[in-house]
Parts: structure tokens; sequence; C-alpha cells
């Protein structure tokens, strides 16, 4: 009954992340993060997705201690946020009117790390976690450039959730960062190393609750 339990709970928790990143990816990355606040929205986001990614593939890789499972991780992060495109598509929006994130070569990163450190818990969050916020900036990046023109994504279709007032203004290139990539990677790198830590320290935190 315990096992059950404990692996209810790991399961539950591993379903909760990934359906929390699908909502931060409907909520901030939406018109392609080129409305409101252009680069600046490119910087939250990438450090809000790289953390998010590192807590949940890092517990799920810890809790079945076989490297891959952070890449299977963002591939369900992934396959959530195609079917929630699917929901703006049903509204009448074009399907490119959210870009989902690429997760899943950040992920690799980090399964590759955990490999090759002979599965070293402390290896995959300092070297990973830091692989994660660096690359998934610049991943996502050149997933941006792949898509058509934002700008015209953006002014066609307005935001639905906001009211009038707050209607897009054309964005200010370059007004505060020259490289959105270099500083998103720099945050991301810093803070995604200790939301690591948490993502392993909560694999432990849960088995030690479930035998209490």
């Amino acid at each position: 009954l315990m096992v059950w339990l404990r692996r209810t709970t790991h399961y539950l928790f591993i379903v909760v992340v990934a359906v929390n990143s699908t909502l931060l990816t409907i909520n901030a990355g939406d018109y392609i993060f080129y409305t409101d606040w252009m680069w600046t929205s490119f910087v939250v986001f990438s450090i809000s997705q790289s953390t998010m990614l590192a807590v949940g593939a890092i517990y799920y890789m810890l809790f079945t201690g076989v490297p891959g499972t952070a890449t299977y991780y963002a591939t369900i992060m992934t396959i959530y946020t195609w079917v929630a495109k699917g929901a703006w598509f049903a509204l009448g929006y074009p399907y490119d009117f959210v870009v989902v994130p690429v997760w899943i070569p950040s992920a690799m990163l980090l399964d590759l790390t955990y490999w090759a450190t002979r599965r070293n818990k402390h290896a995959a969050i300092i070297i990973g976690g830091t692989l994660v916020g660096l690359s998934f900036p610049l991943f996502n990046m050149v997933n941006l450039l792949l898509v058509r023109d934002p700008l015209e994504v953006a002014f066609k279709y307005p935001r639905p959730t906001l009211p009038a007032y707050m209607t897009p203004i054309e964005p200010q290139v370059g007004k505060f960062y020259n490289s959105p990539v270099a500083l998103g990677s720099g945050a991301g790198a810093v803070l995604t190393v200790p939301i690591a830590a948490l993502g392993a320290k909560l694999n432990t935190w849960t088995y030690r609750w479930m035998a209490a």
C-alpha cells in the first residue's frame, strides 16, 4: 500500500508540474513573445520555462534513476502544449498563435549530464541545471526565427484576455536589452540550479513523507 501511495504521489506531482508549464506557456508565450514587452517577455519567459523544466525533469529523473527520463518528461510537456494549441485553433486563431517552447534539447542535456557523471545527483543539479538555463533561451530563439512574421500574427489577432485599452502598441526593439538571449541564458543559468536542487529535494521529501 505504501509503495502504491508513494508512486501515486510522485506521478501526481509530475502531472501538476507539466500542466502548470503548459499554462505558463499559454499565458507568457502567446503572440510569439512580440507584443507588449517584446524582449522583456522573452527574458522572463526563458527564466520561467527553464526553471519549470528543471524542477519537474530532475524530480522525475531522480525518481526513476534512469537517464533519458528528463527528455521523456519534456516530451510530456510538449504534447500537453500542442493539445492546448488545438484549443486556441478551435477558437479561430492560427495554429502558430502560441509557440511551443523547445524543452526537449535542454532536457537531453540534463539527461546526458546525469548519464556522463554516472548518475551523480549533485552533478545533475549543478552542471545539468546550468546547461538547462544556458541552453533553453538559445534553442527557443532559433525556434522563434523559424516562425512566420510574429508582428503580423500579433497585431492581426489582438489578445482576447486583455481589455481594449491594453491592446499592444508597436514594440521598441532593443529598448531594454541588446541581447535577450544572453540575458535570459545568464539569469537562467543562475536561477535554474537552485530550482533543480529544489526538485531533487522534493523527491527526498516525498519519500520521507510517505514513509512516515
